[in-house]
């Protein structure tokens, strides 16, 4: 693979950012790096900018609003491809996931289309509170057979798209909205054929502030799956 870029989306991560960025520097010293920051009132975006400076290799958009993840994964793809890059690497902004793995994803998509972190195959690890880990074990089950896709995770956003291989794929196909937006992903990708190849990976408990999971994610993401369902079988 000869052109990769980074990217995670932000906001009001100014506790956890710079040391993301530092940890990705150390496992992949010369990768692009995308950050889209949501105008965090934090201070987010003030400290980005600061980074960007220091770094010919770190991107840093700022938007004028809150507009959501999907919208920021979907920007980042339509950067990817505009720039010419030959794969395209996401992941969490609060270090739930570990730079340290980015070299897994890197070997897999030479010759894969699709590589998804799965916190659920062998393994993988997923350090979170009981409840928590409850909702999406089961939650990540349901989907599978509901969708009857043999994927053991859904909803991680670490995961590397072969931009190449993937040459009729856009994320802008992709209708759900939230936390959604990353289960559709995986159902267009297999509707269009593209061949999925998962690697385990260790998803932390965030490092510092509050989680920005709704709790009407949950039912949001229940009734996506049953319209993907219906649409499947219609």
């Amino acid at each position: 693979m000869k052109k990769i870029l980074i990217f995670t989306a932000t906001y009001n991560e100014v506790n956890n950012v710079e040391k993301l960025i530092d940890k990705i520097r150390n496992s992949c010293a010369d990768e692009d790096i995308l950050i889209v920051d949501d105008n965090s009132p934090d201070g987010t975006g003030k400290l980005l900018k600061e980074k960007e400076q220091k770094d010919s290799k770190l991107n840093i958009i700022i938007r004028a609003e809150k507009l959501g993840l999907d919208t920021a994964h979907k920007l980042a793809y339509d950067y990817a491809i505009t720039n010419d890059y030959d794969c395209l690497i996401t992941m969490d902004a609060d270090l739930s996931h570990n730079p340290s793995e980015i070299p897994n994803f890197v070997k897999l998509i030479n010759d894969n289309d699709f590589v998804l972190g799965s916190r659920y195959m062998i393994g993988g690890e997923n350090k979170i509170g009981i409840i928590r880990f409850l909702l999406s074990y089961f939650g990540n089950k349901f989907i599978k057979n509901v969708l009857n896709i043999k994927c053991t995770e859904f909803t991680s956003s670490f995961r590397a798209f072969n931009l190449k291989r993937m040459n009729n794929f856009n994320l802008n196909i992709i209708n759900s909205k939230g936390y959604s937006f990353f289960m559709e992903t995986i159902y267009q990708i297999k509707k269009l054929d593209y061949n999925i190849v998962e690697v385990p990976i260790i998803f932390n408990h965030r490092a510092m502030g509050k989680s920005k999971i709704p709790k009407i994610e949950l039912f949001r993401t229940l009734l996506n799956v049953l319209r993907l369902y219906l649409i499947k079988n219609k």
